[in-house]
């Protein structure tokens, strides 16, 4: 695979998560009805817009050059808690899609970040 391809298939493999999550904050921050429902009935009621304003940052920390690495694991470690929220819940854990996209675009962006040595 070329180098432009590669880096191609990084950043579209980065981006799909990456919208989901600033989507998903947006709708937090704003207070969508179906998101404060779902949320409140899980018992994260109080937390909703600070869910919401992580998942933004979080994202950013990611896109910027300097700081991918930290947004990476910033990232994984909220889809994580988000998938075991969703498999205790019974829900569709949607979280795990998004977690196997973040690392292939991860892999893709650097292939060094998984060198031993």
């Amino acid at each position: 695979m070329s180098s432009k391809t590669q880096k191609i298939l990084a950043i579209i493999f980065m981006a799909i998560p990456s919208f989901m999550l600033v989507m998903s904050g947006i709708m937090k921050i704003i207070g969508s009805e179906q998101v404060v429902a779902g949320m409140t009935k899980g018992g994260y009621g109080p937390y909703i817009t600070i869910f919401g304003i992580a998942e933004i940052v979080f994202v950013i920390l990611f896109w910027i050059p300097k700081t991918y690495k930290i947004g990476f694991y910033l990232i994984l470690s909220y889809l994580g808690g988000a998938a075991a929220v969703e498999v205790g819940g019974g829900v569709n854990p949607v979280a795990f899609a998004l977690i196997a996209l973040t690392w292939i675009g991860f892999y893709l962006k650097d292939k060094s970040n998984f060198v031993v040595g």
